[in-house]
Protein backbone atom coordinates (compact mmCIF):
# COMPACT_ATOMS: atom_id res chain seq x y z
CA UNK A 1 0.00 0.00 0.00
CA UNK A 2 2.93 2.59 0.82
CA UNK A 3 4.07 1.90 -2.86
CA UNK A 4 0.73 2.85 -4.33
CA UNK A 5 0.50 6.01 -2.00
CA UNK A 6 4.12 7.11 -3.14
CA UNK A 7 2.99 7.16 -6.69
CA UNK A 8 -0.15 8.44 -5.82
CA UNK A 9 1.51 11.63 -4.60
CA UNK A 10 4.25 11.74 -7.08
CA UNK A 11 1.56 11.48 -9.59
CA UNK A 12 -0.72 14.46 -8.17
CA UNK A 13 2.63 16.34 -7.38
CA UNK A 14 3.68 15.95 -11.44
CA UNK A 15 -0.05 16.53 -12.60
CA UNK A 16 -0.05 19.74 -10.68
CA UNK A 17 2.91 20.43 -12.44
CA UNK A 18 1.77 19.66 -15.84
CA UNK A 19 -1.55 21.48 -15.57
CA UNK A 20 -0.31 24.74 -13.96
CA UNK A 21 -0.40 26.36 -16.68
CA UNK A 22 -4.02 26.20 -17.13
CA UNK A 23 -4.54 27.32 -13.71
CA UNK A 24 -5.90 24.15 -12.54
CA UNK A 25 -4.67 21.86 -9.93
CA UNK A 26 -4.60 17.70 -10.06
CA UNK A 27 -7.54 17.99 -7.56
CA UNK A 28 -9.65 20.71 -9.69
CA UNK A 29 -8.57 19.06 -13.27
CA UNK A 30 -10.04 15.49 -11.54
CA UNK A 31 -13.30 17.29 -11.02
CA UNK A 32 -13.27 18.29 -14.50
CA UNK A 33 -12.48 14.78 -15.88
CA UNK A 34 -15.33 13.33 -13.86
CA UNK A 35 -17.71 15.27 -15.33
CA UNK A 36 -16.48 15.41 -18.82
CA UNK A 37 -16.39 11.86 -18.90
CA UNK A 38 -19.83 11.54 -17.45
CA UNK A 39 -20.68 13.24 -20.38
CA UNK A 40 -23.32 14.65 -18.34
CA UNK A 41 -24.45 17.00 -15.25
CA UNK A 42 -23.15 15.38 -11.64
CA UNK A 43 -24.50 15.94 -7.94
CA UNK A 44 -21.22 16.64 -5.70
CA UNK A 45 -21.72 13.03 -4.10
CA UNK A 46 -21.49 11.83 -7.91
CA UNK A 47 -18.34 13.49 -8.61
CA UNK A 48 -16.97 12.60 -5.13
CA UNK A 49 -17.70 8.95 -5.82
CA UNK A 50 -16.26 8.83 -10.04
CA UNK A 51 -12.96 9.89 -8.25
CA UNK A 52 -12.67 8.21 -4.89
CA UNK A 53 -12.70 11.76 -2.97
CA UNK A 54 -15.07 12.60 -0.10
CA UNK A 55 -18.24 14.81 -0.81
CA UNK A 56 -16.45 17.88 1.56
CA UNK A 57 -13.15 17.67 -0.55
CA UNK A 58 -15.41 17.27 -4.28
CA UNK A 59 -17.29 20.35 -2.93
CA UNK A 60 -14.39 22.63 -1.94
CA UNK A 61 -13.10 22.11 -5.64
CA UNK A 62 -16.80 21.93 -7.43
CA UNK A 63 -16.76 25.55 -5.49
CA UNK A 64 -13.03 26.57 -6.57
CA UNK A 65 -14.17 25.63 -10.26
CA UNK A 66 -17.31 27.20 -10.09
CA UNK A 67 -15.84 30.71 -8.90
CA UNK A 68 -13.05 29.58 -12.10
CA UNK A 69 -16.36 29.83 -14.48
CA UNK A 70 -14.74 25.90 -15.64
CA UNK A 71 -18.26 24.70 -14.07
CA UNK A 72 -21.68 25.99 -13.26
CA UNK A 73 -24.22 24.58 -10.79
CA UNK A 74 -27.91 23.95 -12.34
CA UNK A 75 -31.54 22.91 -10.50
CA UNK A 76 -31.96 19.52 -9.92
CA UNK A 77 -35.15 18.54 -10.83
CA UNK A 78 -34.72 14.86 -8.19
CA UNK A 79 -32.94 16.84 -5.43
CA UNK A 80 -33.66 20.30 -4.38
CA UNK A 81 -30.69 20.81 -1.91
CA UNK A 82 -28.29 19.15 -4.06
CA UNK A 83 -27.11 20.88 -7.86
CA UNK A 84 -26.12 19.24 -10.55
CA UNK A 85 -22.66 20.84 -12.38
CA UNK A 86 -22.03 20.67 -15.90
CA UNK A 87 -18.85 21.86 -17.96
CA UNK A 88 -18.88 25.43 -19.30
CA UNK A 89 -17.55 26.00 -22.55
CA UNK A 90 -14.35 27.14 -20.68
CA UNK A 91 -14.53 24.40 -18.52
CA UNK A 92 -14.42 21.97 -21.34
CA UNK A 93 -11.41 23.65 -23.25
CA UNK A 94 -9.71 23.79 -20.10
CA UNK A 95 -10.25 20.07 -19.97
CA UNK A 96 -9.49 19.02 -22.90
CA UNK A 97 -5.99 21.50 -23.34
CA UNK A 98 -5.35 19.09 -19.63
CA UNK A 99 -5.69 16.04 -22.03
CA UNK A 100 -3.62 17.16 -24.84
CA UNK A 101 -0.92 17.99 -21.77
CA UNK A 102 -1.42 14.82 -20.68
CA UNK A 103 -1.26 12.44 -23.68
CA UNK A 104 2.71 13.11 -24.56
CA UNK A 105 3.46 12.70 -20.72
CA UNK A 106 1.89 9.13 -20.41
CA UNK A 107 3.16 8.08 -23.59
CA UNK A 108 6.53 9.10 -22.08
CA UNK A 109 5.65 7.56 -18.75
CA UNK A 110 5.07 4.27 -19.79
CA UNK A 111 8.48 3.89 -22.60
CA UNK A 112 10.40 0.79 -22.81
CA UNK A 113 7.27 -0.64 -20.28
CA UNK A 114 5.79 -3.83 -21.81
CA UNK A 115 1.91 -3.25 -22.52
CA UNK A 116 1.02 -6.51 -21.14
CA UNK A 117 2.85 -5.35 -17.74
CA UNK A 118 0.54 -2.32 -17.99
CA UNK A 119 -2.42 -4.06 -18.46
CA UNK A 120 -1.75 -6.40 -15.91
CA UNK A 121 -1.16 -3.23 -13.66
CA UNK A 122 -4.30 -1.76 -14.93
CA UNK A 123 -6.04 -4.65 -13.91
CA UNK A 124 -4.76 -5.38 -10.18
CA UNK A 125 -5.39 -1.77 -9.47
CA UNK A 126 -9.19 -1.86 -10.62
CA UNK A 127 -9.48 -5.35 -8.88
CA UNK A 128 -7.68 -4.09 -5.72
CA UNK A 129 -10.85 -0.96 -5.80
CA UNK A 130 -13.58 -3.29 -6.54
CA UNK A 131 -12.57 -5.39 -3.24
CA UNK A 132 -12.24 -2.07 -1.03
CA UNK A 133 -16.03 -1.26 -2.31
CA UNK A 134 -17.30 -4.61 -1.36
CA UNK A 135 -15.08 -5.92 1.62
CA UNK A 136 -16.35 -5.46 5.18
CA UNK A 137 -14.86 -3.21 7.15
Amino acid sequence: MLSVFRVNARLLEKGDELVAPLGLTSAKWQILGAIAIAGKALTCPQVATTIGITRQGAQKQLNLAQKDELITALPNPHHLRSVLYELTEAGMRCYESAMAYQAPWAQALAQGMAVEDLATTLKVLDELHERLDTSAD
